[in-house]
């Protein structure tokens, strides 16, 4: 275990990888676009979807390595390796959507992690096809190289996600930097109207927003990659007033803090708000 963390750790720095990831991740940012990208992203689900989808191919693949060390379940297991391998075309395709729009670092260790799935799917698919053949035994042989491969690119997806905090929720840590009660943030007249403005409770950074006769006030670094939210802009979309992340675009609804646009899958936390003698107040939700 100690030598795949350190090859986790080595491949963050490892720069030739740049080679391959910038060019893919340009050609997938020039495909996957608009409706199509927050639909992979999981804008509509409230989080990623990638890790979601992945729990149909890798169940497949594991009940079918448990089959096959069964007498007489050769049928049922090729149905769960094929079943497998068609439904990991999708959640393939919702990983590369999420790694297209990480941090370099990130990137890196993403590229190795979609590389072993990759050749696994490739071996689960010729295991399909050796089954259907009847070569059941090179066909058990290859499901279980798979299924190794495939143990290594899940080690590096829980170092992406646990380790790098690759698609978590980012703002979410800052609210627990905020005590318990109400905070005076600024005078009501000092919120300029569709313009953010950024005050602090404590070292917390808070962005505060007057649209109408409602002010806003929300977690100022971006839930997907603590971007300043102060410092995007203010547009309607669908109706709705809501901010933009100027890092990467993500759009969040400034009634709710609702994710309406990613690559941000999570909503970015709002806070309760009330003005008392001209003063704008907030509080944990």
């Amino acid at each position: 275990m100690t030598t795949l963390r350190a090859m986790a750790d080595r491949l963050e720095t490892l720069e030739d990888l740049d080679r391959v990831g910038d060019p893919l991740q340009r050609g997938l940012r020039a495909v996957l676009r608009g409706r199509i990208q927050d639909l992979l992203h999981g804008v509509w689900l409230g989080h990623p979807l990638h890790p979601a989808v992945v729990q149909l191919p890798v169940g497949a693949w594991m009940s079918a390595a448990v089959l096959d060390a069964v007498p007489g379940t050769g049928p049922a297991a090729t149905v769960l390796v094929g079943v497998g391998t068609a439904s990991a075309v999708p959640a393939t395709v919702a990983g590369l959507n999420d790694w297209a729009s990480l941090a370099r670092e990130q990137r890196r260790v993403g590229l190795v992690h979609a590389a072993a799935n990759t050749v696994a799917l490739g071996l689960y698919a010729a295991s399909t096809v050796a089954r259907l053949a009847g070569r059941h035994r090179l066909g058990k042989r290859l499901s279980y190289t798979g299924l190794g491969l495939a143990g290594l690119g899940a080690y590096l997806g829980g170092h992406l996600s646990f380790q790098q905090g690759a698609s978590v929720n980012q703002a979410e840590p800052f609210l627990r930097q905020i005590p318990d009660g109400w905070h005076d943030l600024c005078a009501q007249a000092d919120v300029p109207t569709g313009r953010p403005l950024v005050v602090r409770i404590g070292e917390v950074p808070v962005l505060v927003v007057r649209t109408g006769d409602a002010i806003t006030v929300m977690i100022e670094r971006c839930a997907h990659q603590t971007g300043p939210l102060g410092e995007g802009d203010i547009v309607r979309v669908r109706g709705a007033d809501c901010v933009v992340c100027p890092w990467h675009g993500s759009t969040f609804r400034l009634a709710d803090g609702v994710v309406v646009h990613g690559p941000a899958a999570n909503d970015q936390p709002t806070l309760r708000t009330r003005v008392v003698n001209g003063r704008v107040e907030a509080a944990l939700p």
